[in-house]
């Protein structure tokens, strides 16, 4: 935070932390739990009220008091993105107290939403037969996708949820198109 802005201009964590008297690691702390997803560096530090740099050491902190820390808790890096998370070794425990309690048939159609990454709701109808129109209410119901108005349109586009990247351990961008297939021998030049 500039030496010349309030904890009110930085934002309200930084608000909160300065009336509670939170370190730094534990504001980072905070806002990846309420946060609840992947954030960059950059994205803490503004959050935060706070250059870059200073991000970056209470970061490192927090990641080795909770590399130290006996919980269940683990701050988690992937590429150049931080979350607060369960750790992977309870992934078991996670399946057994929140079992995903869906039809096959509605499985399979978060399937093709998941291959597709996004879908028209009537593509999908046109793929998986009618029977698609419930499915996508039960899959909207637990949280799985999400739907918004097509603008040019009547139908609605499906994409996938933050909660179906959760309960599925899916980073988004693992969800793309298949590989091509190799080209054949035949084709390379000798």
């Amino acid at each position: 935070m500039s030496s010349g802005s309030s904890p009110q201009e930085a934002g309200p964590i930084a608000a909160l932390a300065a009336t509670h008297g939170l370190s730094l690691p534990a504001r980072l702390e905070a806002i990846l739990y309420l946060k609840g997803r992947p954030l960059s560096l950059a994205e803490l530090a503004d959050i935060a009220g706070i250059d870059r740099s200073e991000a970056e050491l209470a970061l490192i902190t927090l990641m080795a008091d909770y590399a130290h820390r006996d919980t269940a808790l683990e701050i988690h890096q992937e590429g150049p993105r931080y979350s607060l998370q369960l750790r992977s070794s309870l992934a078991d425990l996670v399946q057994d107290l929140l079992p995903v309690d869906l039809s096959t048939a509605a499985l399979r159609t978060l399937a093709t939403i998941a291959l597709k990454k996004r879908i028209l709701q009537s593509d999908l109808v046109e793929l998986r037969g009618s029977g698609a129109y419930d499915h996508i209410k039960e899959l909207l119901a637990q949280d799985f996708i999400e739907r918004k108005r097509q603008s040019d349109g009547r139908s609605f586009w499906l994409s996938l949820s933050e909660k179906f990247h959760r309960t599925f351990a899916i980073r988004p961008e693992d969800v793309a198109k298949p590989p091509r297939p190799a080209p054949d021998r035949t084709d390379i030049p000798s």
